[in-house]
């Protein structure tokens, strides 16, 4: 396993405030601490493991953030979240289990995945505030289950673009406005790459200094991003993360 360098570790603290910020306003981090985690060495398999585990907490916080739109939820959450941890529990399980040469030949078609989900956010969520100003029917949660856990098991794999994934899915077989749904996203999310973090916490694979350190940068970028919400704009930043996703992705293919 790569050696860190104390001015590696000062890097993927300040890529992880970013990547915790980004999340907080306007979504895909990922594509800044992924990169910033191969950049001082990591191989790409290692790389994913340990940017999850590393990330997962932030997810708890945007949870418990908006946990008061979860009230009058709980029947949803009881049918979802467990499907939701198998989900993202067997896309980690096929993590592991991938070749590392074959997955270092995925990564930019990973990349550029996540920064179309990212490029198209806006576009749902405009699709998903007219689908749920329609009314007539009642929820559908059983009809839920099955998107939601290929859904996770893609947030397992990889998870670059989950929540933009999830919030279309619920948006297609539920009845609810736009914040509630968002709320039962973020809390999809986190049991997605919480089972996928316990599976990699015995794994072996994960970089134990670079996750430590990102961890609290992840936090601190994600109040840093609660602070500024309303004072930066979420599209302008979301192009840019866009960009720079695009931008690796063409790189790692030239690699």
């Amino acid at each position: 396993m790569t050696a860190l360098t104390g001015l590696d570790l000062l890097g993927l603290t300040l890529a992880a405030v970013a990547a915790g910020l980004v999340n907080a306003l306007a979504g895909g981090g990922s594509l800044i601490s992924f990169p910033a985690l191969t950049a001082v060495g990591l191989a790409p398999l290692l790389a994913n493991v340990t940017n999850t585990v590393a990330l997962f907490p932030g997810y708890l916080g945007a949870t418990l953030a908006q946990r008061q739109q979860l009230a009058g939820q709980g029947r949803r959450l009881r049918q979802l979240l467990p499907v939701a941890g198998l989900g993202g529990g067997l896309g980690g399980l096929l993590l592991l289990h991938t070749d590392s040469q074959l997955f270092d030949q995925l990564v930019p078609w990973l990349i550029l995945s996540g920064s179309l989900l990212l490029a198209i956010q806006g576009r749902v969520r405009a699709w998903v505030v007219a689908r749920t100003q329609r009314h007539g029917r009642s929820p559908s949660e059983r009809w839920a289950g099955l998107p939601v856990f290929l859904a996770a098991v893609y947030g397992g794999y990889f998870g670059a673009g989950l929540s933009v994934i999830v919030l279309a899915v619920l948006a297609m077989v539920l009845d609810d406005d736009l914040t509630r749904l968002n709320a039962l996203k973020q809390a999809i999310a986190f049991v997605t790459n919480l089972a996928a973090a316990v599976l990699f916490l015995y794994s072996g694979q994960v970089s134990w200094p670079a996750a430590i350190v990102m961890t609290g940068g992840a936090l601190a970028g994600g109040a840093l991003g609660g602070r500024l919400a309303g004072r930066i704009d979420p599209d302008a930043l979301r192009t840019l993360v866009v960009s720079v996703g695009v931008v690796v992705a063409l790189l790692y293919f030239r690699r």
